[in-house]
């Protein structure tokens, strides 16, 4: 998605409180937190003075288990920390990027921003679904969207960047990962244990490719013969090895 500067006073949002409440036997209220906490909540729609909005599939919510806040209006990230009091939740010190991308209207991210600031919003669940109501009756709908799975997740490599050559998949049955650098292809044992890769030594083909490639091959293979810790956000995948080194990647859709 194209992205270009824009002049725009940075996004400073008012504390957003969401309110237990309940409507039915099938609507769980929200309580402490740990309903909404460490969860992908994709904004399906915003509905405000009765007209409805569809929501920029970029656009989502998520509070970790630390009371970090971060999420994105549909272009812009946002950041924020939550504190949990009596079956409520306060977002505090919210502040967004000032970008704007090809095909999100400004004015959808505005009122958004301003319905999650609008005071005291109830918050309802059902299902998979989290409503955020204000006062006034605007609402915000999500929907909680489930991490990908490390295994069987083809991993395309962002960073290094390799063209959209480079991916990687782990298998549980046979206890090893297997892909390409970018030129060659890889596989290796790969042992997984509480949020730490064990990698093996990394068996490649030797096809030469251009330089720009292979210095991203060298690197990728700095993460085989040692142990990498890996984190998944939704559908991204972060894997960093002792010395500090950062691989990045996104699930293939």
């Amino acid at each position: 998605m194209d992205k270009q500067r824009l002049t725009l006073a940075a996004l400073t949002l008012l504390p957003l409180a969401a309110a237990c409440g309940t409507e039915n036997a099938a609507s769980d209220a929200v309580g402490a937190g740990s309903s909404v906490t460490g969860v992908h909540w994709a904004v399906d729609d915003l509905t405000v003075d009765g007209r409805t909005t569809e929501a920029p599939g970029t656009a989502y919510l998520r509070i970790a288990d630390d009371g970090k806040v971060r999420g994105n209006l549909g272009c812009n990230n946002f950041g924020a920390e939550a504190g949990f009091d009596d079956g409520r939740v306060s977002f505090d010190g919210m502040s967004a990027t000032e970008i704007a991308c090809q095909g999100v209207p400004v004015t959808f991210e505005e009122t958004l921003a301003r319905t999650l600031s609008d005071g005291d919003l109830t918050a309802r669940m059902k299902g998979d679904q989290l409503t955020l109501t204000t006062a006034d009756g605007d609402r915000i709908r999500l929907t909680k969207e489930t991490d990908a799975p490390l295994y069987g997740t083809k991993w395309l490599i962002t960073s290094p960047d390799t063209d959209g050559r480079a991916h990687l998949t782990f298998d549980q049955k046979s206890g090893k990962v297997s892909g390409s650098l970018g030129c060659n292809e890889v596989n290796a044992r790969a042992t997984v244990r509480d949020g730490q890769i064990t990698l093996g030594t990394a068996a490649t083909t030797r096809m030469m490719c251009d330089t720009s490639l292979m210095k991203s091959e060298k690197s990728l293979l700095r993460l085989f013969d040692g142990t990498v810790s890996y984190v998944i956000d939704h559908r991204t995948l972060t894997l960093t090895s002792e010395n500090a080194d950062s691989v990045g990647a996104v699930a293939d859709k």
